[in-house]
């Protein structure tokens, strides 16, 4: 298995995303856009999942050859993602936003695709390649975060356009991966996401992505207004991104004793609690750092037993669709409303409204996960 090679992947595209999440925000602050206009940005950058990697899914799926797909799509996200430099005002950066965020968001679920089928049987053993993602993601958003206290905001563009440079050179060294031979290539998707499980399955994953969106959106800015510095911002995202490396690491163990169920369930619960503290504790750091920590599970845990279903839920020739499905579902419906839904908020009700509303979206996500997924707890 290329370990190195699939590794350098996520490493670079999650250090991307590390530039982006925690500084993007109060970069459009700096240059004037008020906390609704950020909010819709925002959500842009994840509404573009929801089409994007299916429309690539389905092109993979169907031409059989996925790195090719994948290395075209990080091409083109450099080359739309010049334009911020000098895009001006609320249409040209939304349109610019657009753009590269399509062709940055349509790889990664291809890339899943192709890393489990070279694990094979091996499937437990995902998060081990995962897991450099997350180390990325902390180098990231811990040099940034130092950087831009003393260069200023003007940094941050620089910096995410190098680090996608980074995700097109590592494609390009990734060996293509097509499903095992024996799977059934006449399954039907469409016939799939009818199970009523599938269903729940992707309606529990859009609600604990919805519940991020205020986290992503407006964590940093949260943090800036009460008087913490680039740095302790920094530092607290890579807590969070830290600890998820522990469980990541641990993931395959949890999964082979618990099942993909009950961490899926866990993680929810703990995610209700981690909205609450952030939205009435911010000016203890002591409560912030213990909420950063549960970031291991209502995002490492939760994506690692979630993507390990999707696998499964969808096998043979569905897989780059079906993955895809679970990224649009998800990270790309459910972050645009929780974006779309804490842009308002806070304008409206300000943080502690937000997160609260956050906990609650989390909650639902329990309810259902509860309810309906693999109660058979075969995966």
């Amino acid at each position: 298995m290329p370990y190195a090679r699939l590794s350098s992947y996520y490493f670079f595209h999650f250090a991307a995303l590390g530039a982006l999440v925690p500084f993007w925000g109060p970069y459009l602050l700096e240059r004037g856009f008020q906390p609704a206009a950020i909010g819709v940005l925002m959500a842009i950058l994840m509404g573009t999942k929801i089409i994007a990697p299916n429309v690539w899914g389905l092109l993979a799926d169907r031409s059989g050859q996925r790195m090719p797909i994948v290395r075209l799509g990080a091409a083109l996200a450099v080359l739309c993602f010049v334009g911020v430099f000098w895009a001006d005002g609320f249409w040209p950066m939304a349109l610019v936003m657009m753009v590269f965020s399509f062709f940055w968001n349509a790889p990664l679920p291809l890339m899943e695709s192709v890393t489990f089928n070279h694990l094979g049987a091996r499937v437990n053993r995902y998060a081990s390649v995962r897991v450099w993602g997350s180390v990325g993601f902390i180098l990231s958003v811990g040099l940034i975060g130092w950087w831009q206290e003393r260069a200023g905001s003007a940094i941050i563009p620089v910096t995410v356009l190098v680090l996608f440079v980074g995700v097109w050179l590592s494609c390009l060294v990734i060996p293509d991966r097509g499903h095992a031979a024996g799977q059934d290539v006449r399954l039907s998707l469409h016939r799939l996401i009818r199970r009523p499980e599938i269903l729940f399955f992707l309606g529990a994953c859009l609600l604990m992505q919805a519940s991020h969106g205020a986290y992503y959106a407006f964590y940093s800015i949260y943090l800036e207004a009460h008087g913490y510095s680039s740095s302790a911002i920094g530092a607290l995202w890579a807590l969070g991104v830290a600890i998820e490396v522990i469980v990541f690491l641990r993931m395959h163990r949890l999964l082979e004793r618990f099942g993909a169920r009950r961490m899926l369930l866990l993680s929810l619960a703990l995610a209700v609690l981690r909205w609450q503290l952030i939205g009435l504790f911010v000016d203890r750091v002591a409560v912030q750092i213990l909420a950063q920590s549960l970031h291991a599970f209502s995002f490492g845990a939760f994506h690692a037993s979630a993507i390990h279903l999707a696998h499964h839920y969808f096998p043979g020739s569905t897989q780059g669709r079906g993955q895809a499905l679970y990224n649009s579902v998800s990270f790309g419906v459910g972050g645009a409303v929780g974006s779309l839904t804490s842009g308002l908020l806070w304008s409206s009700f300000g943080p502690t409204m937000t997160f609260a509303a956050a906990s609650l979206m989390a909650a639902l996500g329990w309810v259902v996960a509860y309810g309906y997924v693999d109660r058979a707890r075969r995966y």
